[in-house]
């Protein structure tokens, strides 16, 4: 494996690479943007522990230190807990500056991928992506999430995009740019906190191992990008969808009023649905989470099967 300058591999996560065994990558900005302390702490080790006993290994991905991390430890999971909202927010654009500076920062889905992808990890699991925000008409908020699956060969295990955002205009985004929506047994799109949307995937498929041989043949054909893969957050753990919306509608008119866009605006509108949910949201944001972790953890074990962790992988250049 070609070692980046700039990027330190945790020694588990090293030695499964080095020995083409699965890895599954999640994100940082969970724990310090999106779940208050010391639940954000409790759900990254629950997770990692949930990965860890579906037969992968985990990667926790942050900046520390200026340093790009694949794998963290405990301390610096409870740092990154502690710290909270102060922690940098890192998206692709960011991530010059923050390591530049010797910083730590909280990675978004967008610099997941780049820091997964650099050490060779293929698949990736988070609670939603990102998207086109309600309104992009006039704000052109538009995630940079979505331009990362169109170029970045990762797959991003996910309970479908965030409700907050208009997701009619980000499947229409991704479309254009080839990104492909697998739907997880359902034809739907999920909406993060309820079972599914309006919106149809593009291809529904049944199994882990279905999903892994898409993506081989994606990557072994020379395609660029990455792959969504919407898994439904379970129905016990869903949230009436009538119900949500309602508190998303006052979030966003909220947010509007307040003038809170750009990296704010998503953990403002999490945070305000939990409220406005009375915290049924933060449940429902930790079972999806959870679901996802299953999910990945099985589809990186398929790939690995399938003899997709190949030499080529480790150290493929990002750009």
């Amino acid at each position: 494996m070609n070692q980046h300058p700039y990027l330190d591999i945790e020694p588990a996560v090293a030695d499964a690479l080095a020995r083409r065994q699965p890895v599954v990558a999640l994100e940082s900005t969970i724990i310090s943007h999106g779940m208050p302390y010391p639940q954000n702490v409790a759900t990254a080790l629950r997770v990692e522990a949930e990965i860890r006993a579906h037969g992968a290994v985990p990667a926790t991905i942050a900046v520390v230190g200026g340093r790009l991390k694949a794998g963290l430890g405990g301390d610096e999971i409870e740092a990154l807990g502690r710290r909270g909202p102060a922690v940098a927010k890192v998206s692709r654009r960011d991530l010059p500056f923050v390591v530049a500076n010797g910083q730590m920062g909280a990675t978004t889905v967008a610099s997941t991928m780049i820091i997964a992808a650099l050490a060779g990890i293929r698949v990736f699991a988070t609670g939603g992506i990102g998207g086109v925000h309600r309104g992009a008409q006039r704000s052109f908020d538009v995630s940079a999430d979505l331009q990362e699956l169109a170029h970045t060969p990762v797959a991003v295990v996910c309970a479908g995009a965030k409700s907050i955002l208009d997701l009619p205009l980000t499947l229409e985004y991704l479309e254009t740019h080839g990104v492909a929506v697998v739907g997880y047994r359902t034809d739907k799109l999920p909406a993060f906190f309820t079972v599914d949307s309006d919106c149809k995937v593009d291809y529904r498929l049944e199994s882990a191992r279905d999903i892994a041989r898409s993506m081989h043949a994606k990557w072994s054909i020379g395609l660029r990008g990455g792959m969504v893969i919407a898994n439904p957050v379970p129905a016990q753990f869903a949230l009436p969808r009538e119900r949500v919306d309602a508190a998303i509608t006052q979030a966003v008119r909220e947010a509007e009023e307040r003038k809170i866009g750009g990296k704010e605006a998503t953990p403002f509108l999490l945070a305000r649905v939990a409220e406005l949910t009375g915290g049924d949201s933060l449940a429902t944001n930790i079972a999806l989470v959870l679901n996802n972790a299953r999910l990945a953890s099985a589809i990186a074990c398929e790939y690995r099967d399938l003899g997709g962790y190949d030499a080529a992988d480790a150290g493929r250049p990002v750009v």
